[in-house]
């Protein structure tokens, strides 16, 4: 098991985007893109927690994550209708193999 431990840097950029989603959605355009770049690239597990788990920061947290974090995209859509065919194609394999 590994130790995790936050740098000073680490701490205050949490802290900032602590800052940012108590004023959600009251934020400029360039905070807004570092909100939604810090959650899809830079956030670990535990920063995630961490923040989710501010009782204070709750509200602007939650409508952040409805409006950016919990859709999906079209990314997503594409993904999910290729494994959807590639196991129904698989599946027609074995089918026409067993026959």
């Amino acid at each position: 098991m590994t130790i995790q431990t936050q740098s000073a840097d680490a701490l205050a950029r949490r802290a900032h985007v602590e800052a940012l989603l108590a004023a959600y959605p009251d934020v400029t355009p360039q905070e807004h893109g570092m909100l939604v770049t810090y959650f899809k690239r830079e956030a670990n597990a535990l920063d995630v927690g961490m923040i989710a788990s501010n009782e204070t920061i709750g509200r602007g947290y939650a409508r952040f994550r409805s409006d950016h974090l919990d859709r999906f995209t079209m990314s997503d859509l594409i993904k999910g209708v290729a494994v959807a065919a590639a196991m129904i194609l698989c599946a027609g394999l074995v089918m026409f193999r067993a026959f």
